[in-house]
């Protein structure tokens, strides 16, 4: 059956790629399968590559696609926050708000943080100021592309339990939205010591050790300690809250124990650090955290006294302590923890951009600075004061100004102890510091 030679048709599907000639395969001249077969791999190598054209979506059109969905997702949260407020009796309304404001304030004002320290990050790495020189950070610092996609994860979660909250409860759902908030804290909890190394574990780690070094210096606390007062005393998703005010509100005892801890750590720090430096700075910053003491205490001494000692004593006492608070902090940003004997070298970036343009070497600058520092360091007495802290839409606004403030603060405060490193230590010691930190490669594991 082998008189005539076997043509493969072109058409085969068992030949190679199209464009290359038709095979052969004759059994009588060649005589032996190996010959035919090393024809085939001639054929082979001299075959042209087979070219595919691979769909792949540009990245605006993926820009944009995430924009849209990011905003169908808040639209969604929205209709539905809103639709299940009004679903409630006019009565009960503000103080349900309160409430879910109280639970959702602290991790709001959390992500917001996250955000704006990004910000900082990317400012930092326009520039020349090297901040992972000034933190003595390791090469596994986080960029502030991450610290963003960290922060838009937050930005989703926290609203969306918010408004599984607000849902559960407005259609009679009681306990499954007193189980929201409670979950969501859960779980950051458990993220920050999930101690498997997914999610930027020595960043989380860093984290946790500096929270514990510095006792969280955000004022978020007394929110969080109030939060957490309502679910032991099992008032989630109830009003029981306005019955018992003494129990989780404001005359509470712990809230002023709250709002002082932080400051008190500081206190501490600072007199540590003079006993091992002897420098007087020490002391003279230890005695700014002091200004908040009274304040706190005096302010929280309303609820515990006459009215009448309160008016003619305490109530002058504690205004003259805010003041002297507020103009002393207000002092040592100025003087100590900035630099503004020259203009700013923070937003001269190394590619001008229009940022840069708008804020590189202006005037308006350091007056916007100086002003806005001295009202916002002022309107933090708000918040340091328990007997004013009754509008939750007017704490959480002083909240996110302070937040505003310190993240410009930061701009300077860097830059200062910048300068400092670069007038202390010769440039070439430096450079090589950072070609070892730029030459690492470990990257960071998702």
């Amino acid at each position: 059956m082998f008189e005539n030679p076997a043509t493969i048709s072109s058409t085969s599907p068992h030949l190679r790629k199209s464009g290359s000639k038709s095979v052969f395969i004759d059994p009588g001249v060649h005589g032996h399968l190996g010959g035919g077969v090393s024809e085939m791999g001639d054929l082979k190598g001299s075959s042209s590559p087979l070219h595919i054209t691979t769909m792949v979506p540009s990245p605006i059109f993926l820009w944009r696609f995430k924009v849209f969905l990011f905003l169908f997702w808040a639209l969604c949260c929205c209709k539905i926050g809103w639709d299940s407020v009004m679903r409630m009796s006019i009565d009960l309304r503000d103080l349900f708000l309160y409430e879910a404001f109280l639970y959702y304030n602290p991790l709001l004002l959390v992500t917001m943080m996250v955000w704006l320290w990004g910000v900082n990050l990317w400012v930092f790495s326009q520039g020349s100021v090297n901040y992972a020189k000034v933190f003595d950070l390791d090469h596994n610092h986080l960029t502030h592309r991450e610290m963003w996609k960290c922060s838009m994860w937050m930005t989703i979660i926290v609203p969306t339990s918010m408004t599984a909250y607000l849902y559960l409860y407005s259609h009679g759902e009681v306990s499954l939205a007193a189980s929201q908030p409670v979950l969501l804290y859960i779980a950051f909890a458990l993220v920050l010591i999930f101690p498997f190394d997914i999610f930027y574990l020595s960043s989380r780690y860093f984290l946790l050790r500096t929270l514990w070094r510095i006792a969280f210096p955000l004022q978020v606390f007394s929110d969080l300690e109030r939060s957490v007062c309502r679910m032991v005393h099992r008032q989630v998703a109830t009003i029981a809250w306005f019955e018992a005010d003494a129990v989780c509100g404001s005359h509470q005892i712990a809230i002023p124990l709250v709002l002082v801890f932080p400051y008190i750590c500081r206190l501490l720090q600072c007199l540590r650090q003079y006993k091992d430096t002897k420098e007087k700075s020490s002391l003279l910053n230890a005695l700014k955290y002091s200004t908040a003491v009274p304040v706190i205490f005096l302010s929280a001494l309303k609820y515990h006294v006459m009215a009448e000692s309160w008016t003619s004593f305490y109530r002058p006492l504690w205004l003259f302590s805010s003041v002297i608070n507020s103009l002393y902090s207000f002092y040592w940003d100025v003087t100590r923890d900035w630099d503004l004997s020259g203009f700013t070298k923070i937003f001269k970036f190394s590619r001008p951009s229009a940022i840069s343009n708008l804020l590189y070497g202006r005037q308006w600058v350091y007056f916007w600075v100086i002003g806005s520092n001295l009202v916002l360091r002022c309107a933090w007495t708000y918040k340091l004061s328990a007997h004013l802290r009754h509008n939750y839409i007017t704490v959480f606004t002083i909240t996110a100004m302070e937040m505003l403030r310190r993240f410009q603060w930061v701009f300077f405060r860097v830059e200062n102890e910048w300068n400092k490193i670069t007038k202390s230590h010769p440039m070439g010691e430096i450079s090589l510091e950072e070609d070892k930190l730029l030459g690492s490669t470990t990257p960071h594991d998702v």
